[in-house]
């Protein structure tokens, strides 16, 4: 078996991401939903002749599945593995930069999407309330919930069955797990638990997504808005302050 961290395979992924069109691809993707040629060709600012090369070569390389429906040729990220690593290098960039500004906006800042989880200020937040509570307890690989963490997350409309289902392709392990936030440079939650509480926030009207600021957005659709009802909401179930 090829060795993943040798220096072969590790600099052909890492060249993948570099390069600035397909960075820009990649990082439109981690809104979680999949998105035509045409889409990532606008928000990379390239041809869809030129999109459609680096398509391919993320496709080749591992990073990203196709789907086709109808005309259309539908790309999102090949797993949580892919937007883990693309989550973790933005925080990496982030730190070992520290004199670059914060360039994004306030409001992804505040809330967003990391793939399919919530991140952001909201995220680590999250994070820190269900932990410091006693209601996440480390696990071996990440967390799992007390009884009360069940109780109250199930009152916030967390579907916890679903969130016990690993995603597929990927081994059990624990209910949570931790993904570093790329601008906050602290955790918040990934795996089973992450995706629910963000699909199930979404689905009642807790959470909005914000529209595109412009062309070439690449955080377009990943913004969130927390609404009045999702404010009361985390302040009944959860005592968290959306503010």
């Amino acid at each position: 078996m090829t060795d993943p961290t040798a220096p072969g395979p590790l600099s052909a992924t890492a060249a993948l991401m570099a390069d600035p069109t397909r960075a820009r691809m990649l990082a439109a993707l981690m809104g979680g939903e999949a998105l035509t040629s045409g889409e990532l060709a606008r928000v990379a600012g390239v041809t869809a002749a030129t999109a459609s090369q680096h398509l391919a070569r993320l496709v080749d390389g591992g990073l990203l599945v196709v789907h086709a429906q109808g005309r259309h040729r539908y790309h999102r990220l090949a797993g949580e593995d892919v937007a883990a690593a693309i989550e973790t290098l933005g925080g990496l960039a982030a730190r070992i930069a520290p004199a670059r500004p914060w360039k994004h906006g306030d409001a992804a800042r505040a809330a967003r999407l990391c793939w399919n989880h919530l991140a952001g200020r909201l995220g680590v937040a999250l994070h820190a309330r269900l932990t410091g509570a006693g209601w996440l307890l480390p696990v071996p690989g990440g967390w799992d919930a007390t009884a009360e963490g069940r109780a109250r997350l199930a009152a916030a409309g967390v579907d916890l069955d679903a969130a016990a289902r690993p995603a597929r392709g990927a081994a059990p392990c624990c209910l949570a797990r931790d993904c570093m936030d790329w601008s906050e440079r602290r955790p918040h939650l990934a795996g089973g638990l992450g995706r629910e509480i963000a699909r199930g926030w979404l689905a009642r009207g807790w959470l909005r997504r914000l529209p595109a600021t412009g062309e070439g957005d690449i955080l377009a659709r990943r913004r969130l808005a927390v609404s009045p009802e999702g404010a009361r909401g985390l302040r009944d179930a959860l005592g968290l302050d959306a503010a």
